[in-house]
C-alpha cells in the first residue's frame, strides 16, 4: 500500500510539474458567487504543489463600460507580457468573453477552461479562432425540477413568482425561464418579476399570500444599474412573507426555503478536476454540471408549515432546532469525552497554526511574485497619487533617475531640484497632459549615457479598498523599432532605386538593339565598298579599318554600360580595380574634353577584392567622380585633375578620390549625405545619399568627406575578401 501512495505521488508529481495555471474572476474579490467557485476550485489545486496559479480579479458586478474593459487589457497587458502559462481558467461569463477576445493579445497556445456560464457557443469560440483549445463547466440551474419540488412541499400552489433581474447575465437564464413557462404555464398561474429595485420586491412580499412560494433565481442589480449587497437580498429572502426557494448554494442558511441548487464549491471541485484533466491528458470538453443538492432551512419550514417527509430524494436538513442534548452537548462531552476533547483541540491548534502559517507564506509568494514580476518588466513604470507623489515604482524607473527606491517614495519629481533626468520627465510629462497625441515619443540618455526613444502611457487607477486615486506612467523603450522603421525606409529606398535602374536597363537595352543592328549595316557598307572599289586598296583598307575600330568601340562601349545599368541581383566578389577602370572608360570621353586629368594609383601589395553589389558600388564612385568633375568645371580651372588611390590598412581596403576644385562649403559638409540636400542648384540630393547606403548599409563599409588642401576628399573604406 505504501508503494502504490509513493508511486502514486512520484506519478503525479511528475504529470503537473511547472505547470502553471491563470485564473481570471468575472468579479471582485469578495463577492460570494465567484469566491466559492475559486475556494472549491483552489481545495482541488492545492492538492498539487508542483501547480503554480495566479489570480486575476475584474470588476464587472460594478463596471462594465467599454472604457473600464479598455483599461483592464492595457493593465493585463502589463501584468501578463512576460508570463506564459499552460491553462486559463475563466470565471463566469465576463472574464470568458473578456479571454476571447484578447485571446491572440495575452496568449500564444494556451488552453482555456470556461467556469460558471450557463451556455457555450461553439459559434464564438471559432471566431476568435480557439474553437480547439475552450472546454467548459456550464452551471446550468434546474428550473424545472424546482417548480415539481415546489409543488410536492406546497401541493396547493396556485401561484409561482419567479424572480430574476435585469442584468447582462440574466439575459442568458431567459431560454430557461421560457422552458419553464411553456411547461407550467397551464398548471397554476405563473408571473414573472423583474422589478424596478429590491425595495420595490420587499414592499411587495411584506404581507403573507395564500398558497403562493417565490422561485428566486438572481436579484444583484437594480433597473438603475445599482448594485444590490448580499446581505440586502438575504434581509429580503429572509423577511418575505412568502416562501423563497432558491437555485444556488448563495443563499443557503440565509432565510430560503430551499431547493434543488447548486452547490458552488462543489461545482468549484469539479472545474479543479477539469483543469487537471486539460493538463495531464489535454481532454477538452463542454460539460453541464448536474451533480446538484437538495436543501431546506428548518427554521423557514416551520415559520411556513411545511413538510419535507414526502421529497423522494437524499436531502440536508440545515439551521435545526436545537434539542436538550444539542444545547447541552458541551457538558455531556466534557463529563463522558474530556480527554478526547483535549487532544482534539490541540490537534485543531496545531492545525490553526499550520493553516495561517501556509496563509502567510502564500501571501509573501505573492507579494514576492508581484514584485519580481514588475521588476522583470523593462518598462520603467511607477505609481503616483493625485498628489503627484511617488507611492511605487520598479527598478527599471529607479535606474532611470539614479536614485535608490527609499529616496524616491513619497516625493514628487519636482522635488529632485538637482537631478536632471527627475526634472526632465517632469517637463516630458507636462507637455505629455497638454497634448497626448504628439507628446507620446521622446528621447532620453539613460544612466550608462545610453540614448533612447521611449513611449508614454499613462492610466488613472483607483484602490478598492482605501479609494485612493492617482496615475500610473509606463516609459516603453521603442528604440528597436524606431532603428528597425529607419532601416526598413532605408531598404525601401534601396529598392526603389534598383528598380529604377531596373527600368532605365530595359530601356536602354532596346536602344543598344537598336543601335547594333545600324552599326552591323555600317560595317557590311565599308566591307563591300573596299571590295568592289576600283581605286587604291591600301587607302581604301586604312578607310574601312578606322570605321571597323569605330564600330567596335561603340559595340564595346554600349555592352559596357548596358551591363553597368543592370543593378546587381545579389552580393559577390569582385576587382574594385576593375571596376573603377569599367567606369572611367564609360565616362573617359566626358573626363577628357573637360580637360581633366585622372590618375590611379595602387600602393604596393594592395588586395582590391571586395564583397558585395558591384554595379551599385561602379554607381557610388561615378557618383563621386561627377561631383568632382562638376566642381572641377564650375572653378574654370586650367590644372583640373582627380585623383584615385588604393591601399590596404589593418585587413580593409582604402579608397580615396579627391579632386583640386576648392573643396565643400564647412557648413554643408556634414550635410552632403542627408537625403535630398544637394549643393547644386538643380541637384536632386538623391546621389551621395544612395552611396552613403550602398557602402555602409549595404557594403558594412564606411564612406566619409574631408577638406584637403586644395579641394574635397572622399574616403570609402571596405573589407577585403582574400
Amino acid at each position: 500500500m505504501k508503494k502504490l501512495l509513493i508511486i502514486y505521488f512520484l506519478l503525479s508529481t511528475f504529470l503537473f510539474a511547472n505547470s502553471s495555471i491563470l485564473i481570471i474572476s468575472s468579479y471582485h474579490k469578495g463577492y460570494e458567487f465567484s469566491d466559492n467557485i475559486i475556494s472549491g476550485l483552489e481545495k482541488e489545486l492545492y492538492k498539487h504543489q508542483d501547480i503554480d496559479f495566479n489570480l486575476l480579479y475584474m470588476d464587472a458586478k460594478r463596471i462594465t463600460s467599454d472604457e473600464y474593459f479598455k483599461n483592464l487589457k492595457n493593465l493585463y497587458k502589463v501584468q501578463l507580457q512576460s508570463r506564459n502559462y499552460d491553462l486559463v481558467i475563466a470565471i463566469d461569463r465576463f472574464a470568458y468573453d473578456f479571454v476571447l477576445q484578447n485571446y491572440h493579445e495575452f496568449f500564444l497556445d494556451e488552453a482555456v477552461l470556461a467556469v460558471g456560464i450557463e451556455n457555450f457557443s461553439s459559434i464564438k469560440a471559432k471566431k476568435y479562432g480557439v474553437e480547439n483549445k475552450v472546454s467548459a463547466l456550464i452551471e446550468k440551474r434546474d428550473l424545472s425540477s424546482n417548480v415539481k419540488l415546489i409543488e410536492m412541499i406546497i401541493p396547493t400552489v396556485k401561484k409561482l413568482y419567479v424572480l430574476n433581474d435585469k442584468s447582462i447575465n440574466a439575459k442568458h437564464t431567459e431560454p430557461l425561464i421560457k422552458e419553464l413557462f411553456d411547461e407550467f404555464d397551464n398548471k397554476y398561474k405563473l408571473i414573472y418579476l423583474r422589478e424596478n429595485s429590491l425595495e420595490d420586491l420587499e414592499e411587495r412580499f411584506s404581507k403573507y399570500e395564500e398558497n403562493s412560494a417565490i422561485l428566486f433565481i438572481r436579484f444583484y442589480k437594480n433597473n438603475d444599474g445599482k448594485l444590490n449587497k448580499n446581505q440586502a437580498i438575504q434581509k429580503f429572502i429572509n423577511n418575505s412573507k412568502v416562501p423563497v426557494f432558491i437555485t444556488d448554494s448563495i443563499f443557503n442558511k440565509k432565510g430560503a426555503v430551499g431547493g434543488k441548487i447548486v452547490d458552488l464549491e462543489k461545482f468549484g471541485n469539479k472545474a479543479g478536476l477539469m483543469a487537471l484533466d486539460i493538463l495531464e491528458n489535454k481532454n477538452y470538453e463542454i460539460k453541464s454540471f448536474d451533480d446538484l443538492n437538495y436543501v431546506f432551512d428548518a427554521k423557514k419550514l416551520d415559520q411556513f408549515t411545511l413538510a419535507v417527509n414526502q421529497v423522494p430524494y437524499k436531502y440536508e436538513i440545515v439551521n435545526r432546532r436545537l434539542t436538550f442534548y444539542d444545547k447541552n452537548r458541551g457538558l455531556i462531552d466534557f463529563v463522558f469525552t474530556i480527554s478526547p476533547i483535549l487532544v482534539l483541540l490541540i490537534i485543531g491548534l496545531f492545525h490553526n497554526i499550520y493553516l495561517r502559517k501556509k496563509t502567510e507564506k502564500m501571501l509573501l509568494q505573492r507579494i514576492e511574485f508581484d514584485s519580481v514580476l514588475l521588476n522583470a518588466i523593462e518598462s520603467p513604470i511607477f505609481w503616483q497619487n493625485k498628489d503627484g507623489k511617488i507611492i511605487d515604482s520598479n527598478k527599471k524607473f529607479c535606474n532611470f533617475l539614479s536614485l535608490q527606491s527609499e529616496d524616491i517614495y513619497g516625493k514628487k519629481l519636482g522635488d529632485f531640484k538637482n537631478n536632471e533626468n527627475a526634472l526632465k520627465l517632469l517637463s516630458i510629462l507636462d507637455k505629455y497632459k497638454e497634448n497626448k497625441k504628439q507628446n507620446t515619443v521622446f528621447k532620453f540618455q539613460t544612466s550608462k549615457n545610453e540614448k533612447k526613444i521611449y513611449f508614454i502611457k499613462q492610466t488613472l487607477y483607483c484602490d478598492s479598498k482605501t479609494k485612493e486615486t492617482g496615475t500610473v506612467t509606463i516609459f516603453t523603450d521603442i528604440t528597436k523599432e524606431k532603428e528597425y522603421e529607419v532601416e526598413r525606409e532605408k531598404n525601401q529606398e534601396f529598392v526603389i532605386q534598383q528598380s529604377k535602374l531596373a527600368e532605365i536597363g530595359e530601356i536602354f537595352s532596346s536602344i543598344a538593339h537598336q543601335w547594333k543592328s545600324p552599326l552591323v549595316e555600317i560595317t557590311t557598307i565599308a566591307q563591300e565598298s573596299f571590295y568592289s572599289s576600283n581605286t587604291n586598296k591600301n587607302e581604301d583598307e586604312s578607310y574601312v579599318k578606322d570605321i571597323m575600330t569605330q564600330v567596335d568601340y561603340m559595340n564595346k562601349t554600349i555592352n559596357d554600360f548596358q551591363n553597368f545599368i543592370v543593378p546587381s541581383n545579389k552580393k559577390k566578389v569582385f576587382d574594385a580595380k576593375e571596376s573603377l577602370d569599367s567606369i572611367l572608360q564609360i565616362v573617359n570621353h566626358n573626363i577628357k574634353y573637360n580637360y581633366i586629368d585622372v590618375s590611379i594609383k595602387v600602393l604596393e601589395n594592395t588586395n582590391t577584392n571586395i564583397y558585395g553589389y558591384r554595379n551599385e558600388f561602379m554607381q557610388s564612385t561615378l557618383n563621386i567622380i561627377n561631383n568632382a568633375k562638376d566642381e572641377l568645371l564650375k572653378n574654370d580651372l586650367k590644372n583640373r585633375k582627380i585623383d584615385i588611390e588604393f591601399y590596404n590598412k589593418e585587413n580593409k581596403l582604402f579608397i580615396t578620390i579627391q579632386d583640386n576644385a576648392g573643396g565643400i562649403e564647412t557648413s554643408k559638409l556634414k550635410k552632403i549625405f542627408k537625403p535630398y540636400y544637394s549643393t547644386k542648384k538643380d541637384g536632386h540630393g538623391i546621389g551621395l545619399y544612395m552611396a552613403k547606403m550602398i557602402i555602409e548599409d549595404k557594403m558594412n563599409g564606411k564612406i566619409e568627406v574631408e577638406n584637403i588642401k586644395d579641394g574635397a576628399c572622399f574616403k570609402m573604406i571596405l573589407g577585403n575578401v582574400e
